[in-house]
């Protein structure tokens, strides 16, 4: 096969496959073994046949196309590797009509595929990026001793009325109209006040109840609840307490850094817990920072991303979103209806991030390309131990799972490689600051603006560039029916 390239512009590569003879006539023998089995003649066992006797009862061409795609499927990866392309979609491909297909000829395909463009680098040294400084105050720290004296806590039983954040423990069953319906009874359910865990209205009627005083709930179904035959409803439930508890907090001092940490003293203990937020904040900062820079590359380095790009970048965010739903105990057919939206509407909201991400993504790329940025086989090591580590497996189990090609993990090791360099080569920036501007005379007051859709988004942390896995540089094109 000899490969061809005819051009290259805006981002569409035209090429030729030019095949002999000979190469076409093993693309159809190589057919006729794979598909034998499929054809039955008069005399023969079924696959046992001849290939000139299936060519002369089914016709000379019944292997013809077969054999096209397998000369194709063989040689497009080659020609891909030949030519230095890196497609980013399937091919189109039409055969050059000044070839006839035929029996001991050469043929010719015209192959156009989309490519990843590849950026020009105006500017990517010396990035200016804002600095931001670690800082943790005493707040800090007492919200974070707080939360661990939370976790030492315990829960006992109490001989008062239930308040807001006690347990209580109670039977229920639940009525709509005379008819019990199905899920709505427990026994012995421990049930947080105020933590909004069941309908709305249920909890608030629990305060003051005691242990062994049983009470009536009334709630109304809210309009979207998942049970279409209650949504909307009005229902009772018969509650029953058995106990109330609250949780009791240990008591902040020595005593208690002793037995909650590796420390003996409380001071010990809050200047530790200062030093990991301090670590926390660094790299939550220079997270922040990095993302930055690469949204003033993307900047000093304008250039146009081919569609199907942009299309795949907002299918991976979809998911993403859709991932975190189910997390919640939501599906994303369940947001859109709740929000009124369509699916395309969604997906415009993602449009402008996906295409900075994949703009982000492909100058990192390039900026590793030009200053020779690559993983070596220690960095891959390294990042299967803390995988391992991460994740608590063993290292020779996510060797496994990696398997023999570690390409893709080669790639993302690469493409955080690049990003340190860029941040390694920034300039960071004092913050400006803002000059205080002189007071004016109140405006008139207008409207309130409208609130923003409940089905949008929530606005999220941009996520570093990662190397996408390009299968389909590799993968098999289709030749188009004709």
């Amino acid at each position: 096969m000899k490969a061809n390239l005819v051009s290259k512009e805006n981002n569409l590569a035209t090429f030729t496959m030019e095949f002999t003879a000979e190469e076409f006539e093993q693309g159809v023998k190589t057919a006729y073994h794979r598909n034998k089995g499929r054809y039955f003649v008069n005399g023969f066992r079924k696959g046992k046949a001849p290939q000139s006797i299936i060519e002369k009862a089914y016709g000379e061409g019944v292997f013809f196309e077969d054999g096209l795609d397998i000369c194709m499927n063989d040689a497009y990866p080659n020609a891909l590797d030949e030519l230095g392309l890196d497609p980013i979609d399937r091919p189109v491909i039409d055969f050059d009509k000044e070839m006839p297909i035929g029996r001991n000829k050469p043929f010719k395909v015209i192959v156009k595929v989309v490519c990843a463009p590849e950026p020009e680098l105006k500017k990517y040294k010396g990035l200016e990026v804002e600095k931001l400084e670690v800082k943790v105050t005493a707040d800090d720290v007492k919200r974070e001793l707080e939360t661990l004296q939370k976790r030492n806590s315990r829960i006992v039983s109490v001989d008062r009325p239930a308040k807001d954040g006690d347990t209580v423990v109670l039977d229920y069953k639940g009525f709509v109209g005379e008819e019990q319906f199905e899920g709505g009874t427990a026994e012995n359910q421990p049930l947080v006040l105020g933590s909004k865990s069941f309908i709305p209205g249920f909890e608030d009627q629990l305060i003051g109840v005691k242990a062994g005083e049983s009470r009536d709930v009334n709630v109304t179904f809210p309009a979207e609840y998942h049970a279409e035959n209650l949504a909307g409803k009005e229902a009772v439930f018969q509650c029953t307490v058995h106990e109330v508890k609250e949780t009791e907090l240990p008591a902040l001092d020595d005593d208690f850094a002793a037995e909650a940490s590796e420390f003996d003293t409380l001071a010990e203990l809050k200047k530790d817990i200062k030093k990991n937020l301090e670590a926390d904040r660094k790299k939550e900062n220079e997270s922040i920072m990095k993302n930055a820079m690469l949204d003033e590359l993307v900047k000093e380095n304008m250039f146009d991303v081919p569609e199907v790009m942009v299309e795949e970048e907002i299918d991976m965010l979809v998911r993403e979103f859709d991932q975190r739903l189910q997390y919640q105990g939501l599906s994303l057919d369940m947001y859109l209806q709740y929000g009124q939206m369509k699916m395309e509407d969604f997906r415009k909201q993602y449009r402008d991030q996906a295409l900075q991400r994949v703009r982000a993504t492909l100058l990192v790329q390039e900026v590793a390309k030009k200053e020779k940025i690559a993983a070596y086989d220690e960095d891959v090591e390294a990042e299967i131990k803390s995988m391992a580590g991460e994740y608590g497996m063993k290292e020779e189990d996510v060797r496994k799972i990696l398997g023999e090609n570690t390409d893709r993990l080669k790639a993302d090791i690469t493409n955080r490689k690049a990003i340190d360099w860029l941040f390694a080569n920034a300039e960071l920036v004092e913050k400006k600051s803002e000059e205080k501007a002189p007071a004016k005379k109140a405006p008139a007051k207008k409207k309130a603006a409208p609130k923003k859709d409940a089905a949008e988004p929530a606005e999220e942390p941009k996520e570093e560039p990662k190397k996408k896995a390009a299968p389909k540089k590799k993968a098999a094109p289709k030749k188009d029916a004709e």
